[in-house]
């Protein structure tokens, strides 16, 4: 087949900039081959790249005596004792699944496991935070039917247990919605596996499903903003099958336990260029290929095809040479493609064979080394629209908007599609707080949540960024784990706009202060920037994914019981600034977000921590404030609430640094005697049928109603 000839045009479209195009022909003394600039695109866009972040990324802590392995592998791996480790990372897939929702979000379930079993690891556990546009947006029923599905399909499907996310609607999501996939697995530190090639004349070996052409250019798609040319941009969106991934799993793991593996990769964004070129760029090697012996489920299927697809459940692997039959009969057995597609060399090349002709030749290492990397301008974000006059609203009335919208209704709609219990290890499921998941065998239990507030990002990128770390720090301390290790998922709009980069950089510096502080360092991650419709974007979302720790007489997964009184831990002075409150109740997003103090998060966990023996059931004060927590913690118990203040900043302002317990009043005094000298308030009590704020009251039943239909209701599912 004819390559079409390289034009300005056609240079624009792969997303390579006047800048790069002559950085690219420096790095070759010559014009690329089509072949070659589709290479070069795919490892120099921003998925791919992270030109725009990386020098930025550098600052985040990612160490600590846990930390086995930080950024630049698949998955970071963090040491739980006794010689095992989880392995987790968090992932997008907002592009695709704002174009095709059930394949996008189900293909970003498949990537992200396997991102984690290429190491070595079982997967154990799943999440996924959700960002949608309002309810009433045409698309969003669409988008939230299609994504939900797509995630519990494939999750269903490969078994593992979907144990925790979130899920937020706002407008600024309206065109571009975000879908960010959480795995973890489990497994021995002395059998993790990387994906630095190593050994000249290995052979280079591809596993798995064929390669098709869908998915081709999607990592360049998901690089760019959208305009009204989104429909023309569904081929380059995957389709997952998770009965394939569930073998591949298998597969891979009997052949990492028979020695054979030299290192291994997953092809997920850019497919066999990302992962061929990582492989040799680590192991300071070069790779040769032939495309001829590429197991292919289409015909006629050109070099920059096969180079660029995104087909799923696939990895590439460097093998020991004498271990070839039994690796392939491995393969064989599990109904997968097993076939030696190359070898590494010890020449710094990028070599690429198809039909007898050289279509690729590119020096290697310039492919990752010599990508562009920016320092893009940035201007501080602007201090938000004060605070207005907040209009007048009864305690019940304000707690009923916030129950009654979506972004705060119970999300059974949701998580019932997920199965939360496959492995049967799951010890507390979605909707609880934080999910929590026994290390199987053993008297350890592991926790993981996600978190964020957008509009709290927006308003201080800095408070924000350490927000989004310590609600996620409190949700697991809420349980009764100690928090181990982070992986961010940053979210943000188009990096050449300068407020957009300085958003960027404020939130990254809130989350770098707040995981060196809170001892959680950040161990893997991802970027996704360009989240971006007709110049519009989205709200910076720095979404958190957090791992704790704790053994099985440490948890705390009670329920309130009729006489318990409830207790705040830490200070409330009625904070209402970019509150849920507002937002929902009066369309209101100004005044300054809360602000983190990190020493006091630390002191109300240690409070909270050194009561867990006396606490029946707990939750971190977030969103919504004491009125929210406390509400769903007595619904989910079926019992009263009664909360003595009918004050809207103390039931409903959102300071840190603060749970809310549920306590026998006879253990109130040791409960104060334990907390350290951190703030405790005795705010109410758990009983009767009904719900009481100050000297207003409803009944349970009917706010119960309310909460637990809302969601679909809202959003017309």
């Amino acid at each position: 087949m004819q390559e079409p000839a390289i034009t300005p045009e056609l240079i624009a479209s792969h997303g390579i900039k006047p800048d790069e195009w002559e950085r690219l022909l420096g790095i070759m003394g010559r014009e690329p081959t089509f072949t070659e600039l589709g290479i070069f695109s795919a490892m120099w866009n921003e998925h791919c790249s992270y030109k725009s972040s990386k020098i930025h990324l550098k600052k985040l802590p990612t160490t600590g005596p846990q930390v086995i392995c930080g950024p630049g592998e698949n998955a970071g791996v963090v040491d739980i004792g006794d010689g095992q480790a989880v392995i987790f990372k968090m992932e997008s897939h907002n592009h695709p699944s704002y174009i095709e929702p059930h394949q996008g979000a189900a293909t970003g379930v498949g990537g992200i496991l396997r991102d984690v079993f290429t190491m070595g690891a079982r997967p154990i556990a799943a999440m996924n935070a959700l960002s949608f546009g309002l309810p009433s947006h045409p698309k969003t029923a669409h988008l939230v039917k299609g994504v939900v599905e797509g995630v519990g399909s494939y999750g269903n499907a490969f078994g593992v247990p979907t144990v925790g996310g979130e899920v937020r609607f706002h407008r600024s999501y309206n065109g571009n919605c975000l879908v960010n996939a959480f795995a973890a697995g489990l497994a021995d530190t002395d059998k993790i596996f990387y994906s630095a090639a190593s050994g000249v004349g290995m052979p280079v070996v591809y596993l798995g499903a064929k390669t098709g052409r869908d998915g081709v250019g999607g990592a360049t798609m998901a690089s760019a903003e959208f305009d009204d040319t989104i429909e023309e941009k569904r081929p380059t969106v995957q389709v997952g099958d998770p009965f394939t991934e569930k073998r591949l799993l298998e597969a891979c793991l009997e052949l990492m336990a028979s020695g054979a593996v030299i290192s291994i990769q997953d092809m997920g964004a850019a497919g066999l260029t990302c992962s061929a070129v990582e492989m040799g760029d680590k192991g300071g090697l070069g790779i040769k290929l032939q495309l001829d012996d590429v197991p292919q489920r289409e015909t006629n299927m050109t070099a920059y095809e096969m180079m660029l697809s995104e087909s799923q459940e696939r990895m590439l692997m460097v093998l020991k040479p004498d271990m070839e039959a039994e690796a392939r009969a491995i393969f064989v057995k599990w109904d997968l493609d097993f076939a030696i597609v190359g070898e590494t060399i010890p020449e710094d090349r990028f070599l690429i064979l198809h039909g007898n002709e050289v279509k690729a030749d590119i020096p290697l290492s310039k492919l990752s080394s010599s990508a562009p990397e920016y320092d893009r301008p940035w201007v501080a974000s602007p201090a938000p629209a004060p605070l207005p006059a907040i209009p007048a609203i009864t305690p019940i009335a304000a707690l009923k908007v916030l129950i009654g919208s979506p972004s705060y209704a119970h999300k059974g709609w949701v998580y019932e599609q997920y199965d939360s219990q496959v492995g049967a290890d799951t010890v507390l499921p979605p909707g609880a707080g934080a999910g929590v998941v026994r290390v199987h065998g053993t008297g350890k239990l592991l926790a993981f949540t996600s978190n964020v507030t957008p509009r709290y990002v927006k308003a201080n990128p800095f408070e924000g960024g350490k927000q989004a770390v310590v609600e996620a720090y409190r949700n697991l301390v809420a349980v009764g784990a100690k928090p181990l290790a982070t992986t961010d998922n940053l979210n943000f709009g188009n990096p050449e706009k300068p407020e957009i980069m300085g958003q960027f950089v404020g939130a990254l510096e809130g989350i770098g202060a707040a995981v060196k502080a809170l001892d959680m360092p950040i161990v893997s991650g991802n970027v996704s920037l360009y989240n971006e419709t007709d110049g519009s974007g989205i709200l910076p979302t720095p979404t958190i994914g957090a791992v704790g720790i704790m053994k099985v007489d440490e948890l705390i997964a009670g329920q309130p019981t009729d006489g318990d009184i409830v207790v705040v831990i830490g200070e409330t002075r009625g904070h209402l600034g970019q509150s849920a409150l507002l937002a929902e109740a009066f369309g209101i997003e100004a005044g300054e977000p809360p602000f983190v103090d990190l020493a006091q998060e630390a002191s109300a966990a240690k409070a909270l921590l050194a009561n867990r023996r006396r606490i029946r059931a707990a939750r971190d004060l977030g969103d919504g404030g004491l009125a929210l927590a406390a509400f769903r913690m007595a619904e989910a118990a079926g019992i009263g609430l009664t909360l003595k203040s009918g004050d809207i900043g103390q039931l409903f302002g959102e300071d840190q640094a603060r749970y809310v317990v549920a306590i026998r009043p006879e253990d109130l005094a040791a409960f104060m005697a334990a907390a350290g000298g951190v703030k405790v308030t005795q705010v109410g009590k758990f009983g009767g049928d009904r719900v009481t704020f100050g000297t207003e009251s409803a009944p349970l039943s009917d706010l119960s109603q309310l909460y637990r239909t809302a969601f679909a209701a809202t959003v017309g599912l």
